[in-house]
This record gives structure tokens, C-alpha cells and sequence, in this order.
């Protein structure tokens, strides 16, 4: 089980400025012009249906808060460096953001959703004068499953992981159980608490930084001191949960920790468990074993709805996780208390819809947080959602394959139909 925790922590957690989406689009574009040689002056761009929605209305890292997966793609074509992985942004200077610019607008960066594409899938072509270069990204954020240049297949595959299908530790997490979780986050080492907690100290700063934004964070606060919210810890949770995501939306430049390979589930992720159970005088290290747990049950549940499912994955997903978190600093691995907790949040809000990354999502982690505090702690004492009510399972498990099969076989046409109302307003 060690190795499965160790195996989400390297694939799924892990620092990232900016949103992830336009993130992967513009390593994508720049493992292409990389291969060129030569200065970019055609950019075309294929995305899956949710990276396409995830990347239309974030503001991207250091272009003083312009948007959109478009500029991603002329961005990393023009930096065509990729070593910097999911901090390519960090390195982007005035120069390289004009150049940027002059490309779109010239007319030299096409992007288009593709419909028949399920799961991540990011397809990049660079090209200058003759000369043509592709990368594919497919099946996670930084799996590149093909490059050419030319025509001439330079590499297909994933490190010799099949192009198409989940990749190892993904089949082991599908067939796995909570009790299979629970171990994995019970045997994390010094080393993997010392990554966690990097990552909940790295977060932390993200929602400093965030009331600067002047956005969700920053209104709870005015609340708090007004008097019309409690100064308690909940309201503390809400707060700085969504102010560290207000930080991330606005393209602030500084990291924070994803989870699940997102940086918004990484904040529900780490920050809830952590405020919570440092308020709670839990044990440092108990915390931060509820924290692997929480990104375990994350990278779990989304092995079922999808890396990009039409329904928010910081409620189903992040917030499931932290709920979890909550019960096993209280409880431990108490199955029955970890079902409620699942239940409660998945019965709570598992109908948020995902309607792509933008400043907005700071709402949807204040809900996430507020909902995965209530669910824990009603849970922890026994209380909770059952089979009994609507669509919940007799079990966490199933509770999680039914809130999937209604994200995949029910929603795909909720999710078309909200990203064509988005791309006809970016149209204009």
C-alpha cells in the first residue's frame, strides 16, 4: 500500500502555478516547438470537451490576468521549454508574452474542442515555413503519448505505459477499497508527511496571498469583522480555502498544491483536514495521515467520474476526501463513519455543476469546505446519510460508483450543452 500512496503523491500531487488545464496546454505546445527548433508561426490546438472548458475563463500566471487556453498554446510555443513542468508560467517575461500575443493576434493560434475525446486529451501541432511538429498529451495532465516531427513518430507511448487506458496505480486504485486507502495513508513515512506537509504549508501561503485578490476570501473576512459571520474555525476553513483559490483563479504567481491533479482540489484537500484538526489539537502527524487520505480518496473517486467530469470535483471529489480526513483524525479507519462522511457530502452537493475554472470556483470550495466540515464531524458522531435516501449506496464504494455513473452516463449532455453556451461567449 506504501507504494500506491507513494505512486498518487508523484502523479497526482504535486506543485503547480496557475490552473492546470491551460497549464498542460502550453507544456503541450512547447514539447512541440521544441522539437522545431525555430521560431513558432502556426499553432493548432485539439482538447478534450473539459480541458477546453477549464481553460476559457482562468486568468494565466505573470500576463497581468489575461485568459484562455489559447494564449496557454501560443505561450508555450514561444517559450518551447518544458523542463519547468507544471511551473512553465514562472518563467515568462515580458518578451515572450508579447511574442505571444503577436501570434494570436495574427491569427496563427486555432483551438478547438473535440467531442469525441473522453478523460484528458491534449493535442498540440507547431508549425514553421515546412517544417511541423506534434506532441499529444492524453490520459493525464503531463502524459505525452506522442510526439512527431515532420510526420515522423519520435515517441509513442507513456514510459511504456500503453497510450490508451489507465495507467498502472490508476487499475489498482479502481479495484482497491476504503480499507485499501485507509493503509496507504496509515503507511506514509517520514518522507511523504514532510512532502504533505509542504504542500498544506505551500497552500497556506496561496490564501495569504489570495485577500489581496479582493474576491471571495477577502468577503468572508469583510463579513467576519462586520459581525455578520462568527469568528470560529469553520468560518476560518471557508475563508482561507477560498481565498487560496481566489489566488490560483486571478493567475497570481506563486504555486500551491494540487491534488488529483488539481490545484483547486488540493486546497480542499490539505486546508480543510489541517485547519481542522490543528484546531482540534490533533496530533501533527495524525493530521497529515488524514491529509494521505484525503488525497487518496481524491485520486480514488476520480478514477471513476473522470479527471474532468461535468460535476465539480472539489464536492465529489476533494470535499469527500476532506470529510474523511475529519472522521479518521476522530475516528480512524472506522469504516461505518467514513461511509457517512462520503454519503453526507455526495447527498450534500453532489449535483454542483462543473461549469469550468474561473474566479467563480472560489464559491463552489467554500461550499466544498463548509459541506466536508458538517459531513466529518456529523459522521465522526455517528450521523450521516444512508442507503435509505435517493441515490446513496449501502456502502462508500458504491455511493462513489453511483455518483459516477450519473456524472458519465447522465450528464454528457448537461456538459455539452454548458460548453457550447461558453464557447458561443467567447466568440464574441
Amino acid at each position: 500500500m506504501k507504494r500506491l500512496l507513494r505512486e498518487v503523491l508523484d502523479h497526482e500531487v504535486y506543485p503547480a502555478m496557475g490552473c492546470t488545464e491551460p497549464v498542460a496546454v502550453a507544456l503541450c505546445a512547447a514539447r512541440a516547438s521544441a522539437l522545431l527548433k525555430k521560431p513558432p508561426e502556426r499553432v493548432e490546438v485539439r482538447l478534450d470537451p473539459g480541458t477546453f472548458k477549464n481553460g476559457l475563463a482562468v486568468a494565466l500566471p505573470n500576463t497581468g490576468g489575461e485568459k484562455g487556453n489559447a494564449l496557454a498554446a501560443a505561450v508555450g510555443a514561444v517559450l518551447a521549454v518544458h523542463k519547468a513542468g507544471a511551473g512553465i508560467f514562472k518563467g515568462l517575461s515580458g518578451k515572450n508574452l508579447e511574442a505571444a500575443r503577436a501570434l494570436l493576434r495574427s491569427g496563427a493560434v486555432s483551438l478547438k474542442p473535440d467531442h469525441s475525446k473522453r478523460g484528458i486529451f491534449i493535442s498540440a501541432r507547431v508549425s514553421a515555413g515546412k517544417d511541423s511538429a506534434l506532441c499529444v498529451v492524453a490520459g493525464g495532465h503531463g502524459r505525452v503519448t506522442r510526439l512527431e516531427l515532420n510526420g515522423r513518430a519520435l515517441r509513442s507511448g507513456a514510459g511504456g505505459a500503453p497510450s490508451e487506458g489507465l495507467l498502472p496505480y490508476k487499475r489498482l486504485l479502481k479495484v482497491s477499497d476504503f480499507g485499501d486507502l485507509v493503509a496507504a495513508a496509515e503507511s506514509a513515512g517520514p518522507a511523504e508527511l514532510a512532502y504533505i506537509e509542504k504542500g498544506v504549508k505551500m497552500n497556506l501561503r496561496a490564501s495569504e496571498a489570495g485577500m489581496e485578490a479582493g474576491k471571495v476570501g477577502y468577503y468572508l473576512k469583510d463579513l467576519v469583522d462586520k459581525g455578520f459571520l462568527h469568528r470560529d474555525v469553520v468560518t476560518r476553513v471557508k475563508m482561507m480555502a477560498a481565498s487560496a483559490t481566489d489566488a490560483r483563479m486571478a493567475g497570481m504567481s506563486l504555486p500551491v498544491m494540487s491534488s488529483g491533479e488539481s490545484g483547486n482540489q488540493g486546497v480542499v484537500a490539505s486546508l480543510v483536514p489541517w485547519i481542522i484538526g490543528s484546531a482540534s489539537r490533533v496530533p501533527r502527524a495524525r493530521i497529515l495521515r488524514s491529509i494521505a487520505l484525503s488525497h487518496m480518496i481524491n485520486a480514488y473517486i476520480k478514477v471513476f467520474t473522470g479527471e474532468l467530469a461535468p460535476i465539480c470535483g472539489c464536492a465529489v471529489a476533494a470535499g469527500v476526501g476532506a470529510a474523511a480526513a475529519i472522521v479518521y483524525q476522530r475516528r480512524g479507519g472506522d469504516r461505518r463513519a467514513l461511509t457517512l462522511a462520503v454519503n453526507t457530502v455526495i447527498s450534500d452537493i453532489g449535483g454542483m455543476l462543473c461549469d469550468g475554472a474561473k474566479s467563480g470556483c472560489a464559491l463552489k470550495v467554500a461550499s466544498s469546505a463548509d459541506s466536508a466540515v458538517r459531513a466529518g464531524w456529523m459522521a465522526a458522531a455517528g450521523e450521516g446519510i444512508t442507503e435509505e435516501e435517493g441515490f446513496i449506496g449501502a456502502t462508500a464504494e458504491e455511493t462513489i460508483k453511483n455518483i459516477a455513473h450519473i456524472s458519465r452516463a447522465g450528464m454528457g449532455g448537461v456538459d455539452r450543452i454548458m460548453l457550447d453556451i461558453m464557447a458561443r461567449k467567447n466568440s464574441r
